[in-house]
């Protein structure tokens, strides 16, 4: 019996589960907020605490509208992980497994992330 096997895996028509989405999105937020996010927040505060005038920079930066846009992306990514890590550790105490309770648990993630960088986003602006 030879079965028909597709040669390429079109990447861009496969279509994910939500809770998968949810993981690998958890996977790159936890990349961009080590590299990126560590260095760029250690160097802004080493010049914030160096001299009012490194501080004055940084808060003059801090007050631009690519700059504020920026930070409440970098809050979604703060957000979102640390909703989905809640997640991944219910699931590893066998809370939320099953399928349902799974695309809910994912929904709430992205749910959560969104609302609170857009809570934290209003305090900054």
């Amino acid at each position: 019996m030879h079965r028909k096997r597709p040669k390429h895996l079109h990447l861009t028509k496969i279509r994910q589960p939500l809770p998968a989405v949810i993981s690998i999105l958890h996977r790159i937020s936890g990349v961009l907020l080590f590299f990126p996010g560590i260095p760029v927040l250690l160097c802004s505060l080493q010049q914030m605490l160096d001299s009012p005038q490194g501080y004055a920079r940084v808060t003059s930066l801090l007050n631009d509208l690519p700059a504020k846009a920026g930070l409440v992306v970098a809050l979604w990514f703060f957000f979102h992980h640390l909703c989905a890590g809640i997640r991944h550790l219910l699931l590893d105490l066998h809370y939320g497994i099953e399928l349902r309770q799974a695309q809910t648990g994912s929904q709430l993630v992205l749910a959560g992330g969104v609302i609170l960088a857009l809570l934290a986003g209003a305090v900054i602006w």
